[in-house]
C-alpha cells in the first residue's frame, strides 16, 4: 500500500513518543510505501485533493531496558512530488491541535478524496463534527455532570452546587489551560473573564472526580473497538495527568466499566468516520474523545510489549 501521512513537521516529533511515527514505523516494518506532508502542502486541483508529498524512510526504534532508543539520524525524506491523493490507498490526518481555521480549510479539501479509492482516517467530516470536548456531551449515560458556558453566573451556580470542579478551554490540547475550580476562591472572577475571553468564548465545566489523582486513563480505540490502554498519574502539586504536562504513565487494565463505554460511543463514532479514537476516562467516567492525532501508542507499547502500529496497518489493509 501507498500511505499518505498529514503531520506536523517531522523534525518536530519525538520518535520515542509521537503515535504518527510508531503508526510509520509499522507500516514500512509491514512493506508499505510511507508519505509525509503538511496541511499547508494540501491543494484543490480540477475537483480532486492533492498534495506536496515526501517519501520517508525512518529508523524504528529499540525498546532497551524498558526505555525506547532513538537513532539521532531517525528519518531520512526524499524528493518532494506533487500528486493527487487519491493515488495512495490510505491518507491518515495527523497534524496536531488545536484545530484552526488553517485546518478546517485542509479537513475542505480532504473531502475532494473519493473514499471508494482512498480511506481518510480520520474521516475529515468526523474531525469537524468531533470537537474533543464537545463530543462527549453525546453520550450523557458515560460522563460526569458537565456544562458549557460562557456565562459567569450559570459557571458560578454550578460551582457551588457541586463545590470543585474543572473548567477546560474547548480548543485546548494537551491539558493546556485546564483549571482547577474550588467554591469561595477570591480569583473565580478572574480565571472565569480570562478562560472565556471576557465572556466571548463558552468552555466546558465538569464536576471533579477525585478518582483523578489515581490517573487519566487513555483508551485507544481503532474501528469502535479497544486495543490498548495506559494510566496517565498526575505528578507532585500538579492535578492534570497528561503526559504533556509531567504526569507519569503507568501499565493497566481496560475494566469492564470502560468496555461499556467504549461499546456506547462506538457506533456514533464509526457513522462519523472516526476510526483511531483516544478516549479519556476517569473513575469509569468519559471525559473527552480525542480525534485530531491521539497519543499513547508509543506508551502502550512500551508497558506491554505489544505493536499497537501493526494492529492499526493490518486493520488497515483489510479494509482499503
Amino acid at each position: 500500500m501507498k500511505l499518505a501521512f498529514i503531520i506536523d513537521p517531522i523534525f518536530k516529533l519525538d520518535p520515542g513518543h509521537d503515535t504518527s511515527v510508531a503508526i510509520m514505523e509499522a507500516a514500512q516494518i509491514l512493506g508499505h510505501e510511507v508519505w509525509i506532508t503538511q496541511i499547508n502542502q494540501l491543494s484543490a486541483i480540477e475537483g480532486k485533493a492533492w498534495a506536496t508529498i515526501e517519501p520517508v524512510q525512518l529508523k524504528p526504534v529499540q525498546l532497551v531496558d524498558g526505555h525506547w532508543q532513538v537513532d539521532r539520524d531517525w528519518y531520512q525524506v526524499g524528493k518532494s512530488i506533487l500528486t493527487c491523493l487519491e493515488e495512495m490507498d490510505a491518507v491518515f490526518m495527523r497534524t496536531d491541535p488545536p484545530v484552526t481555521i488553517p485546518y478546517l480549510y485542509a479537513t475542505y479539501i480532504l473531502d475532494l478524496i473519493n473514499p471508494e479509492k482512498t480511506l481518510v482516517v480520520n474521516s475529515p467530516n468526523g474531525l469537524r463534527t468531533a470537537n474533543e470536548k464537545m463530543y462527549a456531551l453525546q453520550f450523557p449515560s458515560v460522563i460526569p455532570e458537565t456544562i458549557v458556558s460562557q456565562d459567569k453566573a450559570v459557571i458560578a451556580e454550578f460551582l457551588e452546587a457541586k463545590q470543585r470542579a474543572v473548567l477546560k478551554p474547548l480548543g485546548g490540547k494537551g491539558g493546556e489551560g485546564i483549571l482547577f475550580l474550588e467554591a469561595g476562591d477570591r480569583n473565580f472572577n478572574s480565571l472565569v473573564e480570562i478562560s472565556t475571553k471576557q465572556g466571548q468564548e463558552p468552555v466546558m465545566v465538569q464536576e471533579y472526580l477525585p478518582a483523578a489523582k489515581e490517573g487519566d486513563k487513555r483508551i485507544i480505540l481503532l474501528d469502535g473497538k479497544p486495543i490498548g490502554a495506559v494510566n496517565r498519574i498526575p505528578t507532585g502539586n500538579e492535578f492534570r495527568g497528561n503526559m504533556a504536562v509531567g504526569g507519569r504513565v503507568a501499565q493497566v487494565d481496560i475494566t469492564e466499566r470502560e468496555r461499556d463505554i467504549c461499546t456506547t460511543v462506538a457506533d456514533k463514532l464509526k457513522a462519523d468516520g472516526l476510526y483511531f479514537v483516544g478516549l479519556d476516562v476517569i473513575g469509569g467516567y468519559l471525559t473527552e474523545v480525542n480525534v485530531t492525532s491521539p497519543t499513547g501508542i508509543r506508551e502502550i507499547d512500551r508497558l506491554n510489549n505489544v505493536s499497537l502500529g501493526k494492529q492499526v496497518i493490518k486493520w488497515l489493509e483489510e479494509n482499503s
